[in-house]
């Protein structure tokens, strides 16, 4: 699903770390999520809100906890403030769903002072399609393949956030892949459209707030 392979692009397959800071890591996880609701049709964006279009529940238990979180809170509507609501426990609950997937394990590294757990890919065939995550777009992006809608959302957010030179790492290499970029964000619905561009102003946003 798209937050899966989101999270797997902004996770060094090594070490289970983020590539991006962790507020533009929940941000990126955050409209992934969203995302999957557009894709299924069950929620749509209207300037700047988030709409209810259907309220049957998705087949996947977390979506369905998402939409639900949306239905049950109608006074909340402004996209930004649920990309930022989301964003505190996305990695957390995108994390378990790949647990629940088994493709990725939850480590708990003990230290002097303090514990950290990631979520990471621990054998050879985890690491490997952990791996292939950002390899397989970078393949697409170079051979000019046509994209499914689900790859071209990717995209627009692995560039919203700043992932994209995780994807496309050699410049002269990736040239005319980098060229194509604009152009898969560029037929995207307004919907998705709109998803990416609110990424990509909330996460500038809190970035800039971590520099001061």
């Amino acid at each position: 699903m798209l937050a899966d392979q989101y999270f797997l692009i902004a996770h060094q397959d090594r070490t289970g770390r983020s590539r991006l800071h962790p507020r533009a890591t929940g941000l990126g996880l955050a409209a992934a999520l969203l995302g999957e609701l557009i894709l299924e049709g069950r929620i749509g964006i209207a300037e700047g809100d988030l709409i209810i279009l259907d309220r049957h529940p998705p087949a996947d238990a977390l979506a369905h906890d998402i939409l639900d979180l949306l239905i049950a809170q109608p006074q909340h509507r402004d996209v930004r403030t649920w990309l930022a609501f989301l964003s505190q426990d996305a990695e957390v609950r995108v994390g378990e769903r790949l647990v629940r997937l088994g493709a990725v394990d939850l480590i708990t590294r003990r230290r002097m002072l303090s514990t950290e757990t990631v979520y990471l890919p621990n054998s050879a065939e985890q690491r490997n399609a952990a791996a292939w995550a950002p390899a397989r777009l970078a393949n697409l992006l170079v051979r000019g393949i046509e994209l499914s809608l689900t790859d071209r959302v990717l995209v627009g957010l692995v560039a919203a956030t700043g992932l994209t030179r995780h994807v496309l790492y050699d410049f002269e290499m990736h040239r005319q892949a980098f060229h194509s970029l604009p152009n898969a964000v560029n037929a995207l619905s307004g919907d998705l459209r709109d998803l990416i561009e609110f990424t990509e102003a909330s996460v500038g946003s809190v970035l800039t707030v971590g520099r001061r």
